[in-house]
């Protein structure tokens, strides 16, 4: 039993009047992957008319067993004297294997149907990180001094996109998901595939941060074509693969820091535009010396000017650290002061001897060293 092709010249005479009582499916659009047509009887009668439509492909089952396949859109007549045609287009090899030893769970259906497949690419699929994500983002590295290296400056990201998903293999979309239902619909799929998919995107994720690549955080939606190399070069869409199904498209639109990793960054900023400032004391304070030492006359000037210079950085740069050292010495200096103003008032309040000039204490009546009435 298998399929033949019917001749233009067929297709427009003997066959016109069968079209009506032909096997056929209206177009799938996006939603719909699978679907089974058969006749009232559950028999598909010898020279029946079987439309394939272009994006779809057709598979004869008969009995639990696959017969014949074919994915080259026309118009066929059933023969059930004839072998296998295998009009295969893009799967050739694939319907053969399957014509030899694909069975469903070695059951018996009892009847014969077509299961027509949405080989189009099933586009407009979204996904998006319901959770942070760990990003290693070398757009704002940290140096470490002590190795003479740098390290990525961690963060936690949410992505947002689309990917787009073809059935490559009917026969394993077949086994694995579909099986032999009336209908199987994108919906009962998308769910599984898109979590299937953040995980696949994940592992891209931790690549682009490697050292390999060192992709800023923010360039990511840049980075549609790496991404996509990476999972067919890493198969990272390995579970999704096992069932029939490629992923051909693959866009990040949108990239988002979480709220601390945006602190983190904006830190970072500040951090490097004091270093900058920094760097540019120490520079301008070498070119003054440089220019002092060529300028024999202007030298005194010139030293004059490092000095401003050297106050000024001491102020910018140095008043963070001296501020503790000078808080204590100022405090020191106060605490002096201190006791010096109450040992002088203590003074005061002494009572002085009229007659020998002895300093006595305030409740004393007569002086201590010549006995004189105070």
């Amino acid at each position: 039993m298998g399929l033949i092709k019917a001749a233009a010249s067929a297709i427009g005479s003997t066959l016109k009047d069968q079209w009506k009582e032909a096997i056929r499916c209206e177009d799938m659009e996006n939603e719909i992957l699978m679907v089974k047509k058969t006749t009232p009887t559950g028999v598909i009668t010898n020279k029946s008319t079987i439309i394939v439509a272009p994006g779809q492909c057709a598979i004869i089952y008969d009995n639990g067993k696959v017969i014949d396949a074919t994915a080259e859109e026309g118009i066929y007549e059933f023969d059930t004297s004839s072998s296998p045609s295998f009009f295969a287009g893009e799967f050739g090899k694939t319907f053969k294997e399957m014509w030899q030893r694909f069975t469903y769970n070695g059951a018996s259906s009892k009847q014969q149907a077509v299961f027509f497949f949405n080989i189009k690419e099933i586009i407009d699929n979204k996904f998006g990180t319901s959770n942070p994500i760990p990003f290693q983002d070398w757009s704002h590295p940290i140096p470490n001094q002590m190795t003479n290296t740098i390290t990525p400056l961690r963060v936690q990201i949410k992505c947002y996109g689309k990917y787009t998903f073809k059935i490559t293999n009917p026969a394993l979309f077949m086994q694995e998901l579909a099986g032999t239902a009336d209908i199987y619909e994108k919906d009962e799929l998308i769910e599984q595939i898109r979590t299937e998919v953040m995980a696949a995107f994940q592992n891209v994720t931790n690549e682009l941060g490697t050292e390999k690549y060192k992709v800023p955080v923010l360039e990511m939606p840049s980075q549609t074509d790496e991404i996509k190399q990476m999972m067919d070069e890493q198969v990272f869409d390995e579970a999704i693969r096992k069932r029939g199904i490629t992923i051909l498209g693959f866009a990040v639109e949108s990239v988002t820091l979480d709220e601390e990793s945006k602190t983190k960054i904006d830190n970072y900023e500040l951090s490097s535009n004091a270093y900058m400032q920094q760097g540019k004391l120490v520079g301008a304070y070498a070119n003054a010396v440089e220019a002092a030492a060529n300028n024999p006359n202007g030298a005194m000037n010139g030293f004059i000017g490092m000095g401003m210079m050297n106050g000024a950085s001491n102020g910018i740069i140095g008043g963070a650290a001296n501020a503790p050292w000078q808080n204590t010495q100022n405090s020191t200096k106060d605490l002096s002061q201190e006791q010096e103003n109450k040992t002088e008032k203590k003074e005061e309040e002494k009572k002085k001897c009229p007659k020998c000039g002895t300093l006595n204490d305030p409740t004393d009546k007569f002086c201590g060293e010549c006995g004189e009435k105070l």
